[in-house]
């Protein structure tokens, strides 16, 4: 039995583990196809991230590839071609608005962490730009070539890379194609820290953990309020929402006392479950 409340989703191509309290990990598991996503395992993780926001006993995702060469290498093209065959339904075709939302569009509460341990192809690559954290191995590299496919980076990744690496580097980025490498990418701002390949999970455990030792309500609020202002130009307008909606619900909670008398108390908190 996972020690969650209550059960994750069926899946087939996630592997669910939890390596630390407080802290689940899902490892795309599709290694010969280079852990590349068709339509079930797109419906499948969008299950896992509504039950992740719902579990009362988890505070942070970590998302990575099965493998050594692969984060994941995108979109499963051979589908996306089959979908766009003169005798297939038009509405089935993959570039269409999906009815899921895909990690690279999740909005979310609890925040998820990119442990990219090989190539990160397209909606590889949109998945890590909205991330909230993203730890890369030395071997790693990112690239949105769908221009070089008759395609568009569509899936969610062209305005958070504006916002994250500004319109030059983001044209580059999109409008080229091009491989970049972890350590360009940790450069440019798009990864937190490059480490060797074999340690790229435990470095991601490790952001996890110093995540989950802090209060659920917290972690919330301010992953609301960092969002907020990744996603509105109107800075103050962003204070004000977070203000009147998630802090004002952290403190109608338990853990802001527990909090601040453990503080007086010279103690550890004891973090009751997330009330937001």
């Amino acid at each position: 039995m996972p020690p969650t409340r209550t059960p994750p989703p069926p899946t087939s191509f996630l592997q669910i583990s939890y390596p630390t309290e407080r802290v689940v990990l899902a490892t795309m598991s599709r290694e010969k196809d280079l852990n590349c996503m068709n339509t079930s395992a797109q419906w499948e993780m969008d299950a896992f991230w509504k039950w992740l926001d719902n579990e009362p006993s988890l505070s942070v995702a970590i998302i990575t590839g099965a493998g050594k060469k692969a984060f994941s290498a995108g979109a499963d093209l051979k589908e996306w071609n089959d979908s766009m065959k003169d005798e297939a339904d038009p509405r089935q075709r993959l570039g269409n608005a999906p009815g899921f939302k895909p990690l690279s569009r999740r909005l979310g509460k609890k925040p998820v962490i990119a442990a990219v341990n090989g190539l990160a192809m397209g909606a590889g690559t949109e998945f890590a730009v909205n991330c909230d954290l993203v730890v890369a191995a030395d071997t790693a590299y990112f690239a949105l070539p769908e221009v070089k496919r008759g395609v568009s980076p569509i899936g969610g990744a062209l305005p958070r890379i504006i916002r994250t690496l500004g319109l030059q580097r983001a044209s580059e980025f999109a409008l080229t194609g091009r491989n970049v490498t972890a350590k360009e990418a940790l450069e440019w701002g798009l990864v937190n820290k490059v480490v060797p390949q074999d340690q790229v999970v435990l470095e991601a455990v490790r952001f996890a953990e110093m995540i989950a030792a802090n209060s659920p309500d917290a972690i919330i609020c301010t992953r609301a309020g960092l969002r907020e202002g990744w996603e509105t130009a109107a800075v103050e307008r962003a204070v004000e929402i977070t203000l009147e909606r998630e802090f004002a619900e952290l403190q109608r909670g338990e853990n802001i006392l527990e909090g601040l008398k453990a503080f007086m108390e010279k103690r550890k908190p004891q973090w009751k479950p997330s009330r937001l």
